[in-house]
């Protein structure tokens, strides 16, 4: 089998223990260059690149020690960077010796890991065995532990670092049965400990009860989102698309934006057709409506933008974008986002609004009607609109009233 030939990391040098003091922002930008580095190589040469990224996971904890980590940014990268070595790591052509050593390089790193950063890893521990084999003989190492740690014995029970790689092996071993047990004997519910329950039931074939595990039991702390996708792939797995997008597809995909929520939705359930995943998805969260304008303007439903932007609150420089991007293509459209654009800067709504955001709304309004020959109706909307604001010190009414006189 290859071996990983010598190889002058350049983030090496980067990340000495210590090495960012206190700044997150620095060692985030690090972060995301000593994994991009690290693809780069594995895709040409796997085993170099999985050497790389041992070593990049046995260098990051000590690196960040001092790191501010209230944001939260340097612990999303962290994770990001932990979830895309582990594939890595897990898919290169190594012999049984060269993955032992890195397994034993890695969970001396996981045992060192006293922030956490890379407590995560152990949910990849199954797969970075690489085989049922050296995962058994990982649960074999580490099941014993996991069992005193949960003993009903108080003078026993403690906390054990290695339960989740301990649960990650058995379920890649095949260990099934053996799974299920350890699970029972857990004296405190957690989906982070119950999803491997979840998959182990899914393997064996029982998909139902699988769901129905995953339903049972929430502790307050579990995330609905992640329940949901469990449950969805379950689903999905059995070919019950239909059943998983009524049951779990809305809640599953949620993301960090309406409209990414939108795409995820419709991205994987595509025998829906948009308007009906726009329609549930607006549905799903009432007194939302307007925040589901993007999402409507980029499946080409306008009509529907439109009407959502006008029901509920919607982010005036959003539509004044949409304006802007259609007052050639499409002006009737861009008319009325910028329409609507006014409407909410009239009754006070936006974040940190200036005058070049009102002037933006109006001009853009205004040579989208220029192109569809409706100029003059158009200012006379935009005058009879603003003659009705009444919200703080007028503002919208002060910035474009020299220019509603002139017209």
């Amino acid at each position: 089998m290859p071996k990983a030939p010598a190889y002058k990391w350049t983030f090496r040098a980067r990340f000495r223990r210590n090495a960012f003091g206190w700044r997150s922002q620095p060692a985030v930008k690090r972060v995301k260059e000593a994994v991009s580095e690290i693809k780069k190589v594995a895709r040409t040469e796997p085993m170099l690149g999985a050497e790389g990224a041992v070593l990049f996971l046995e260098k990051i904890s000590p690196a960040l020690e001092q790191v501010d980590s209230s944001s939260g940014s340097i612990g999303t990268a962290v994770n990001n960077a932990v979830s895309s070595l582990a594939k890595i790591i897990a898919t290169a052509p190594a012999d049984a010796a060269t993955r032992d050593r890195w397994l034993e390089r890695l969970w001396e790193a996981y045992q060192d890991d006293d922030i956490p950063y890379i407590e995560s890893l152990g949910d990849h521990w199954g797969a970075l065995c690489a085989s049922p084999e050296v995962a058994s003989r990982w649960a074999d190492e580490l099941i014993g532990v996991c069992k005193m740690a949960w003993s009903p014995d108080p003078n026993l029970r403690g906390f054990f670092e290695g339960t989740t790689n301990c649960l990650s092996s058995l379920l890649a071993a095949g260990r099934h049965d053996e799974l299920i047990e350890l699970l029972e004997m857990s004296p405190y519910q957690m989906w982070h400990y119950r999803q491997y329950g979840v998959k182990a039931l899914a393997a064996m074939g029982r998909k139902a009860e699988a769901i129905r595990y995953a339903e049972d039991e929430r502790g307050l702390n579990d995330s609905p989102v992640a329940i949901a996708r469990a449950c969805e792939e379950v689903l999905l797995s059995s070919g019950l698309a239909d059943e998983a997008y009524q049951r779990y597809g809305l809640v599953a995909n949620q993301a960090g934006t309406y409209l990414a929520w939108f795409r995820a939705v419709a991205k994987k359930y595509p025998h829906k057709t948009k308007a009906e995943v726009l329609a549930d998805l607006v549905a799903h969260t009432p007194g939302d409506e307007g925040k589901w304008f993007a999402a409507a303007k980029s499946a080409k439903l306008f009509e529907d933008a439109i009407a959502l932007a006008n029901r509920t609150p919607c982010s005036p420089q959003t539509l004044t974008r949409a304006a802007r991007d259609f007052e050639e293509k499409n002006p009737s459209f861009a008319i009325e986002a910028g329409m609507t654009a006014l409407r909410w800067l009239v009754e006070g709504y936006g974040y940190e609004i200036t005058s070049t955001d009102v002037l933006a709304a109006y001009s853009h309004t205004l040579r989208a009607a220029d192109c569809a020959g409706v100029t003059d109706e158009t200012k006379a909307r935009i005058r009879e609109l603003v003659s009705h604001e009444t919200f703080g010190e007028h503002f919208v009414t002060r910035v474009l009233g020299p220019y509603l006189e002139r017209s």
